[in-house]
């Protein structure tokens, strides 16, 4: 059982054949600390999970982990046939071999070596709260919803998120010295994460987490790690989520002010060098007939030309080798959300059902109106947008929509005929004004990628383009902070406010929720 109570990587190095991902990564994490990884889709957030955790070697750097590491695995690490009992199981093995142990030991505690064990055996087992375990096997599995489980049922027969609840579970029971966990809370209601986010605040020993729901970073980490490139690499921030966006906003604006300056500074050295360092005063006539003494002044003229331009020289030649670089830009969206029209009725639901789970007595939607649906999962909230979109007729009840009204919907899941066919040549059809370019939602090096090499959230950004690149009157958004890198889902946000025309989002984004101004309709399941 090794010792080592800190998660320390140094300088880790990582490509995927001409792609370096990570470069120069370090990170260390004591018992305690909670560090969130944040940046851009493909920033290497998951790459340093793996990497931290052993699942995958860095092409140069080195890691040291505890023993005791736990990693939160994509999929289960079972075969097929496993039961949730025999994952239960297995998170208890170690803490019941420990507890055995120490029983043995008991009698033995004369023996310097038996005592030495004993006490090693001890801090473990108060670190992992060997006492408490079978009670906190149950609040696990009932704070994360899955109390009314069969723990004889077979893996196989459970849905992929339902499986990742089941290994978080396992994780949480475990309680290693060291949690990695990547998008911990996909597939978990609201009444699930916060169970998560009291849970993991509470655990003595090092998590290291990434996640694009911001509240839950917001409420766990006490540090967060920024992938993303800043003027010294990636950077560490102490304090919550709210603490990184403050400081990184104040650091923006000193990263800016400091490139200003130092290019100012060069334009004026470079003028230094070849124009100001030269001009000597013609005007200046010779007094007396002293033509040694003017001669002489001259020479003086000349050295002190000399220093001035060595001296300049010198320090454009200085700072053009240490100066900052530009600030990245990050990318903005900068594209009309919806189209402005009269206000007017754009759409209505009258007593609809469908499917014995969904029941709208009314909803009328203005075209400038703002709508949030809410619900856990199963509730209809995809169902609803659909209907209002018109790609889904109801069982019963009326639906109007205004004639001339454009609705757009994006849904979670895009699907694109020709996978073949690249972002730009997809837009290009929408004769938009607005350059794809220039909307802010892909990097120019995935504009001409076929959008079957994209990841799911580039093809979302691909999606949302061709909607808005004509923009709708009425704009229904089923998740659409999904897959979106948490700076993207800042922008998308203030774009929808300053929307002219109606929006109506379904979501479970906390933070989008928090900060929602607009009326919300709650689904029940």
């Amino acid at each position: 059982m090794s010792n080592i109570p800190f998660l320390h990587a140094r300088n880790l190095v990582k490509s995927y054949g001409s792609r370096r991902v990570l470069d120069g990564v370090s990170l260390a994490g004591s018992p305690g600390q909670r560090i969130g990884l944040v940046g851009e889709n493909g920033a290497g957030k998951s790459t340093l999970l793996r990497m931290l955790a052993g699942v995958e070697e860095p092409d140069d750097g080195v890691v040291a982990r505890p023993a005791d590491c736990g990693f939160l695995w994509q999929e289960l690490p079972f075969p097929a046939d496993a039961c949730v009992q025999d994952v239960l199981d297995d998170a208890l093995a170690e803490i019941r071999a420990v507890s055995a142990r120490l029983d043995s030991l008991a009698s033995t505690l004369e023996d310097p070596a038996a005592l030495a064990e004993y006490g090693e055996l001890l801090e473990w087992a108060q670190d992992h709260d060997l006492w408490d375990a079978d009670r906190r096997a149950k609040l696990v599995l009932a704070g994360l919803g899955l109390s009314d489980v069969d723990s004889s049922r077979r893996l196989d027969t459970f849905s992929g998120g339902q499986r990742s609840r089941i290994g978080l579970a396992a994780l949480l029971i475990r309680q290693p010295r060291a949690m990695l966990l990547d998008e911990p809370t996909n597939h978990l209601d609201d009444e699930a994460v916060s169970f998560l986010e009291r849970r993991l605040s509470g655990l003595p020993g090092t998590v290291v987490v990434a996640s694009h729901d911001r509240v839950f970073l917001d409420e766990v980490c006490t540090d967060i790690v920024d992938l993303d490139p800043a003027r010294g690499g990636v950077t560490r921030y102490g304090g919550t989520y709210s603490d990184y966006l403050e400081a990184k906003r104040l650091e923006l604006v000193r990263w800016e002010q400091q490139y200003a300056q130092e290019q100012d500074e060069l334009q004026t050295l470079r003028v230094s060098v070849e124009v100001t360092a030269h001009q000597v005063n013609h005007q200046r006539t010779i007094k007396d007939n002293n033509k040694v003494g003017y001669d002489r002044h001259g020479g003086r003229v000349q050295k002190q030309i000399s220093r001035r331009v060595r001296n300049a020289q010198q320090r454009l030649d200085e700072l053009t080798r240490n100066q900052v670089r530009r600030p990245p830009a990050p990318l903005r969206f900068n594209g009309a959300m919806t189209g402005a029209s009269a206000e007017k009725l754009a759409l209505s639901l009258r007593d609809v059902r469908l499917g014995g789970r969904l029941h709208i007595g009314q909803l009328d939607v203005q075209t400038s109106s703002r709508l949030m649906i809410t619900g856990p999962n199963g509730a209809g909230k995809s169902t609803l947008l659909r209907i209002l979109a018109g790609s889904l007729t109801p069982d019963a009840g009326d639906v109007h929509r205004a004639r001339g009204v454009r609705v757009g919907l994006l849904e979670q899941d895009v699907v694109f005929p020709d996978l073949s066919r690249s972002a730009r040549q997809l837009y290009s059809e929408m004769a938009s004004s607005v350059p794809l370019a220039q909307l802010g939602l892909l990097a120019s090096r995935d504009l001409d990628r076929p959008v079957g090499e994209l990841s799911i959230g580039q093809r979302r950004r691909v999606a949302l383009a061709l909607l808005i690149a004509a923009p709708p009157d009425v704009l229904l958004l089923d998740e659409p902070t999904n897959h979106l890198s948490l700076s993207l889902a800042a922008e998308l946000e203030d774009a929808l406010k300053a929307a002219p025309g109606a929006v109506v989002i379904a979501s479970h984004d906390r933070w989008l929720r928090r900060n929602w101004e607009g009326p919300t309709l709650a689904l029940a399941a």
